[in-house]
């Protein structure tokens, strides 16, 4: 936990002033509060002289400026501390986001979803709250009770004595506490974000779940997710209960014995009644902070657990970054000329008996050219595709565009030269205009954004977009599931079209589209690709056919390279793998002409 907190308050040095003013306000309020029982025993010491009236009166006097001192105080601790932490905080959820942006995709691909949101928003929000408040007051209460108990001890050391043997037994079941909660509270917010993962891909997968009717099945999954969180919190509140017990009745239980032993010190003369006054005042604003310390403490612990998990994250190295001293490639300049040299990748979770997934690939794609990648399901085309922007790196060999080893490119330059449109097209919840100019030059005027965004929904068929409601600045919502999968496909096409890269790199963009509306969109892109080095993951000879050649892809490594006639002819595995795609062609259409018809069911069903 110190580790932690000491990261933390490196976290925080841009407002270290302010929380100290914030610190300084409430131990001087806390002070305050404990100078009126003091006033209280000078005004009962002195009820029997002459001048009680003036006592009264100047003991009040007293302690209103006292009251008021104190709530100035404590306004200025409030004004001091909150708005500060929520700088920081906000800081804090923009480094998170951009050290998402910037770790590899092998960590988003073992991470879920909601783990990371559970971790932008929840915990990062728990975080605001102890640097606004826990911290401040935790040792604001710590010093009001050496404070307090130092006063106690002048009003009484026998009564004092009795108030700190309390304090033994709570330090012990401090700690006892610390290390249960400390790691159910680590459960419970692991739990919430598995449970947002699954609310998630519920909410993106509604539709499936419909159409096949598993809507009860995932709700029982998610109620025995939701009952495991119910039962660690009920474990949670449990703890916090049997500690508040303690914290509530060993301090009384102290108090009691005091009052017993307090009023036979005073019958003998030993305390006056003004000594024993002040004493129960002055314990009565003690016992709060003590209590509050048990919250307190909770509250560390939590804050602790949601600091772990962030720094989980922020810790995770970069494995894909920049060089420190990038070459420069003019991306007007590019030709766009790739080669892949005895290229290797392996996942990094893959067994070790397992061959790369990319075996020694050898490729060279000329400039302006079109190749296409083709082989069966899992020989490694996507990933092979992927690595060129450096989604993934490569594990042995080299990748170069232009003769430049993309490792020695600046990441942002490398992916301004290369623009990707994956099969599984993902759009976000914007409008038309914003995702299909997403990768266009900022630089551009607003006319020649215009000009380039109607190239691109025409070369990609997806001119619907202009009769939309508010045409290209409809809003398409969450991954634009309010239009089909060809038009969301489309518009992932025209958005790397926009892009005007030097190398255009496609998985398999058309897979969606009908057989019409394919062929019309592969006339367009040979002419608006004329230029662009293109390399095209195909699963179907129609696709094959925009390429100028065809490199077969077959154990993670490139067995043929030629034209799509040449290899018809000279290659039987080529045309095994062309007869074999053009047949899973054929199924996946069987399901997705009986997904179709199970998603219209559930609609007419829920009509009714």
């Amino acid at each position: 936990m110190l580790g932690t907190m000491r990261r933390l308050w490196q976290t925080v040095r841009p407002i270290r002033f302010r929380l100290y003013l914030g610190l300084l306000s409430a131990m001087t309020a806390s002070i305050v509060a404990l100078m009126i029982p003091q006033v209280l025993e000078y005004i009962v010491n002195r009820l029997d002289s002459d001048a009680t009236s003036v006592v009264i009166w100047t003991g009040g006097a007293i302690v209103l400026a006292l009251g008021i001192v104190e709530a100035s105080l404590i306004w200025m601790r409030r004004t001091f501390a909150v708005a500060p932490s929520t700088t920081v905080e906000k800081q804090i959820r923009v480094d998170f986001y951009r050290k998402v942006q910037n770790l590899p995709v092998t960590f988003h691909d073992g991470w879920g979803s909601g783990q990371l949101l559970s971790r932008m928003l929840s915990d990062i929000n728990q975080i605001r709250r102890w640097i606004a408040f826990g911290m401040i007051m935790a040792v604001t209460s710590m010093v009001t009770v050496v404070v307090g108990m130092g006063l106690l001890v002048r009003s009484s050391a026998i009564l004092a004595l009795i108030f700190f043997c309390a304090a033994v037994p709570v330090t012990v079941i401090a700690y006892r506490f610390n290390r249960s909660y400390s790691v159910l509270s680590r459960l419970s917010q692991d739990q919430n974000g598995d449970l947002a993962t699954t609310i998630e891909q519920s909410v993106q997968g509604i539709r499936v779940l419909k159409a096949f009717g598993r809507g009860p099945t995932a709700l029982e999954g998610f109620t025995e997710q939701a009952e495991e969180l119910r039962r660690t919190e009920v474990r949670k509140a449990t703890a916090i209960a049997r500690f508040d017990m303690f914290m509530f009745m060993l301090p009384e239980l102290a108090l009691g014995v005091a009052l017993l032993v307090g009023l036979h010190l005073t019958a003998s003369g030993s305390i006056s009644t003004g000594q024993l006054a002040s004493y129960f005042a002055t314990a009565t604003l003690v016992v709060g902070p003590v209590r509050m310390l048990g919250m307190l403490l909770g509250q560390a612990v939590n804050a602790t657990t949601a600091l772990d998990r962030h720094y989980e994250v922020m810790d995770s190295a970069e494995a894909i970054t920049s060089p420190a001293s990038p070459q420069r490639l003019d991306p007007a300049a590019a030709t766009g000329a790739v080669r892949f040299e005895g290229v290797h990748f392996r996942y990094e979770d893959a067994p070790d008996h397992m061959p790369d997934v990319i075996n020694g690939v050898d490729l060279e794609i000329r400039p302006g050219e079109t190749m296409a990648l083709v082989g069966v399901t899992g020989s490694g085309k996507s990933t092979l595709l992927q690595l060129v922007p450096r989604l993934y790196d490569v594990t042995a060999g080299a990748i170069t565009i232009d003769g430049i080893d993309i490792r020695e490119l600046d990441l942002i330059s490398l992916r301004t030269l290369t623009a990707v449109a994956f099969e599984d097209a993902t759009l976000f919840s914007d409008s038309v205009r914003e995702n299909v100019l997403l990768g266009a030059d900022q630089s551009l005027t607003a006319e020649q954004a215009e000009d380039l965004l109607h190239l691109a929904l025409r070369t990609a068929d997806a001119t619907y977009a202009y009769e939309l409601p508010e045409g290209v600045d409809t809003r398409i919502g969450e991954e634009g599931m309010s239009l089909s999968g060809g038009q969301r496909q489309r518009l992932a096409l025209a958005r790397a079209i926009a892009a005007r890269p030097a190398v255009l790199l496609l998985d398999d963009p058309l897979s969606a589209l009908d057989t019409k509306t394919e062929e019309t969109v592969t006339e367009r892109l040979r002419e608006v690709l004329s230029g662009t080095t293109t390399l095209i993951v195909a699963h179907r000879s129609s696709t094959v056919a925009l390429a100028d050649r065809v490199a077969l892809l077959d154990g993670g490594r490139v067995v043929a390279v030629g034209t799509h006639h040449e290899l018809m002819a000279t290659s039987a595995r080529y045309r095994w793998v062309i007869a074999n795609q053009a047949e899973q062609r054929r199924r996946d259409q069987d399901i997705e002409t009986l997904t179709g018809e199970l998603e219209l069911r559930a609609i007419q069903e829920e009509g009714r």
